[in-house]
């Protein structure tokens, strides 16, 4: 799977947002399994989707390599995508019958709350100010922030330390950037987009770009002989799947469904055919919390 990145991309993923939401189309690239009539006790959330035979999950639409939709695409594809129909496939829901919403960064816990929404897997970092207001299950991944460079200077710029008076690219406002400058004496170049930045990258206005760590992935994947991740990560986010605050059955059945994907190989079938086509070697899985 190669994640075409082009301002048609985009502008298509932002037609998309208006028009709400895509019905899956079966394209998902790992195979999963689905439930042959589960059972679920009576009331349950799971028990309602499981019997309604359907499921509106969030994720993103324009992070290749987690969540992306392609030009002309009836469903987005990435790491989050594949993880979201293993959940789907376990309540005996196949990929026809899911709904994928695109949703944002600043729109994940309003679509939860209000019910937009049953499930989301957007690059969402468990936090115990998010548990505050919304369920979240996991980590179904742990990355951290990174440094994304041209494939000529992945010798030269290995850590943090060695952008120091180099022009490092994130979006606008965001911690991995302050961070850069305030720790790490980075010369700030805020754009947009990660898009923007990655394209700022490619024609050698900046030096490097920083993000989580499985983002930039993403990215490289795009053109692994152009680009490069490099260097560990120098902080931890533990991506979680987010539902309703209060829902202790529906935690009980993700963080359960979590562990079962990593003991039947999809979770690494499902990181492979999306993250790992940048070359990374697929991680140890994380260990799942006991709450959410």
């Amino acid at each position: 799977m190669r994640f075409k990145r082009t301002k048609a991309a985009f502008a298509a993923a932002g037609l998309a947002l208006t028009l709400a939401a895509c019905g899956g189309d079966g394209g998902g690239s790992t195979d999963v399994k689905v439930a042959d009539n589960p059972e679920f006790d009576s009331g349950t959330t799971m028990a309602k989707l499981s019997d309604a035979g359907k499921i509106t999950i969030g994720v993103k639409f324009d992070q290749p390599g987690i969540g992306f939709l392609a030009p002309g695409a009836d469903a987005p594809e990435g790491f989050d995508v594949e993880m979201g129909r293993i959940i789907a496939a376990q309540l005996g829901i196949d990929d026809s019958n899911i709904e994928w919403k695109e949703t944002v960064s600043d729109n994940r816990e309003p679509y939860i709350k209000d019910g937009t929404v049953d499930l989301v897997l957007a690059s969402y970092s468990i936090t115990d100010e998010r548990r505050q207001v919304v369920g979240q299950a996991g980590p179904y991944y742990v990355t951290g922030q990174q440094l994304l460079v041209r494939e000529e200077d992945k010798d030269s710029i290995t850590t943090p330390e060695d952008a120091k008076g180099k022009k490092v690219c994130s979006v606008t406002g965001s911690t991995s950037l302050q961070r850069m400058v305030d720790e790490y004496g980075a010369d700030p170049v805020p754009f947009a987009t990660y898009s923007e930045c990655v394209d700022q990258l490619e024609n050698g206005t900046v030096d490097a770009v920083t993000t989580d760590g499985a983002i930039l992935l993403g990215y490289a994947a795009e053109d692994p002989d152009k680009l490069e991740v490099v260097g560990e990560p120098f902080s931890e986010e533990k991506y979680g799947i987010g539902f309703k605050k209060g829902d202790e059955a529906m935690c009980t059945f993700l963080q359960d469904a979590i562990k079962k994907s990593f003991d039947d190989g999809t979770w690494a079938k499902a990181f492979e055919s999306t993250l790992g086509e940048s070359g990374v070697e697929t991680p140890e899985p994380p260990t799942v919390d006991s709450t959410c």
